[in-house]
C-alpha cells in the first residue's frame, strides 16, 4: 500500500522521468570515461541517432539506453531503443 502511494506521488512529480534522465546522463559519462570520447560528442551522437530512428519508429525515449563498451581490441556503441510502434507510410528518403 505504501509503495502504491509513493508510486502515485512519483508519477505526479515526474520523479520516474528524472530518474531515467539521470541514469542516461550517468551512462553517457561512464561511456566517456571508458572510451576516452568527449561527452559532448556522445550526446550529439545520441541525439542524431534518436532523430533518425524517430523518423521511422515511435520510440520510448525515457526507457532507451546507450552504452560504450571497450576491451583490449575494440570499442563498441550499443543503443537499446524500445519501440512503441512502427510509423507506417514513412518512406521519405533524404
Amino acid at each position: 500500500m505504501f509503495k502504491d502511494i509513493i508510486g502515485t506521488i512519483n508519477s505526479w512529480t515526474g520523479a520516474k522521468k528524472s530518474r531515467y534522465r539521470a541514469k542516461n546522463r550517468l551512462q553517457l559519462v561512464l561511456a566517456h570515461d571508458r572510451a576516452g570520447v568527449n561527452p559532448e560528442l556522445i550526446q550529439k551522437m545520441r541525439q542524431e541517432i534518436i532523430e533518425v530512428v524517430s523518423r521511422y519508429l515511435d520510440i520510448d525515449v525515457e526507457e532507451m539506453e546507450f552504452s560504450i563498451q571497450s576491451n583490449d581490441r575494440i570499442t563498441s556503441l550499443s543503443a537499446n531503443l524500445p519501440i512503441k510502434k512502427i510509423k507506417r507510410g514513412n518512406t521519405k528518403e533524404t
